[in-house]
């Protein structure tokens, strides 16, 4: 029986599970794999760090939390597989955007 880890991000940093790209639009089109092959700017996140300290010693709470759909700088995170999923851990200034 293996169990999932659970991955804690340090500081301000935010754990994202990014979703497959759709091959496919609703109305039919079919689009190229080499769109698909670029480095996606949306994802989930999965887990926050704690937040950022500041140099007086303040922790700032992070402004995302689980479940939160966002659009991240494309070329800020790093990627990581655990457990045969991909992930990116970003920065918190790396992202752009919640998408409600």
């Amino acid at each position: 029986m293996t169990t999932k880890r659970k991955i804690t991000p340090l500081g301000d940093r935010v754990l994202v599970r990014v979703d497959q790209v759709e091959t496919k639009t609703k109305s039919g089109i079919i689009i190229p794999d080499t769109v698909g092959k670029e480095r996606p700017e949306q994802g989930v996140v999965v887990e926050v760090g704690v937040g950022r300290t500041t140099d007086q010693g303040v922790l700032i709470a992070p402004s995302v939390k689980r479940g939160d759909t966002i659009i991240f700088s494309k070329y800020g995170p790093d990627e990581i597989k655990i457990d045969g999923e991909e992930y990116y851990i970003l920065n918190e200034s790396n992202i752009l955007a919640v998408i409600k």
